[in-house]
C-alpha cells in the first residue's frame, strides 16, 4: 500500500461508501433508497469507502446517533467527478504551490477531501491513510437524487461482528469484511487529491 490511496469495494458501475445515522434517518433511507428529512440538506455529509474506518468512528454502531450503519452504492462516474473537484482539508505542499492558493480553493470547494489513518480490525491506527469525502450543501441534493444506486442496512452484520470482536474471534470477523481493493484513478485526479 502507498501512504495515501483509495481502497474500496466496487464493481463496473458503482463504488461502496459507508455512513452511520440514527434510526429515524436510516430507516427512511433504507426504505426509500434515498435520504429524507430529518436528514439535513443544509450541511456537509461525509462518505467513507473504508468500512473499518467507519467502524472506529461509530464505535461499531454504538455511538449516539450512529447506531445504524448504511452501505451506500454510488455511481462511479459521480464518485470520480466529486474527486476531480475535491479540495483537501489541509494545504498539502505536494498539491498546492502556496497556502494562499489552497485557501482560495478551499473557500470555494463543493467537495472536501480528508485523509485519516486507516484502521485495523482491533481499531489500531495504520500508517496508511484512507479517504473520506465531504459533500457540501451545494451538491447534497444531487448526491441524494442522482448519485445513489442502492442503500443497504449493515446494522445486523455489524452487531454480529462486534460480538465476535468482543470475544476476540478476529479470524471469524475477517471473513465478514467487505472486499476492499485499490480503486483505479487517472493521474490527474490522483495528483489533485494527494494520492501517493
Amino acid at each position: 500500500m502507498r501512504y495515501q490511496e483509495i481502497r474500496a469495494e466496487f464493481d463496473k458501475e458503482t463504488v461502496t461508501v459507508y455512513q452511520a445515522y440514527n434510526k429515524n434517518i436510516a430507516l427512511s433511507a433504507i426504505r426509500n433508497n434515498k435520504f429524507e428529512k430529518p436528514f439535513s440538506f443544509n450541511r456537509m455529509t461525509w462518505i467513507k469507502p473504508s468500512f473499518l474506518w467507519l467502524m472506529e468512528r461509530s464505535n461499531w454502531g454504538n455511538k449516539s446517533n450512529q447506531d445504524y450503519i448504511l452501505k451506500i452504492k454510488i455511481k462511479r462516474e459521480c464518485w470520480e467527478r466529486a474527486l476531480s473537484i475535491g479540495v483537501l482539508t489541509d494545504p498539502d505542499k505536494q498539491v498546492y504551490s502556496t497556502g494562499y492558493e489552497w485557501e482560495k480553493q478551499f473557500k470555494e470547494a463543493k467537495v472536501h477531501i480528508q485523509w485519516d489513518p486507516e484502521r485495523t480490525l482491533k481499531g489500531g491506527k495504520l500508517k496508511e491513510r484512507t479517504i473520506q469525502v465531504g459533500i457540501s450543501r451545494y451538491l447534497i441534493e444531487e448526491y441524494n437524487n442522482d448519485w445513489i444506486s442502492e442503500i443497504d442496512d449493515l446494522t445486523p452484520i455489524v452487531k454480529k461482528m462486534n460480538q465476535l470482536r468482543r470475544a476476540g474471534k478476529y479470524k471469524e470477523m475477517k471473513r465478514l469484511l467487505p472486499n476492499e481493493k485499490l480503486y483505479p484513478l487517472n493521474k490527474e485526479i490522483e495528483k489533485r487529491i494527494g494520492v501517493r
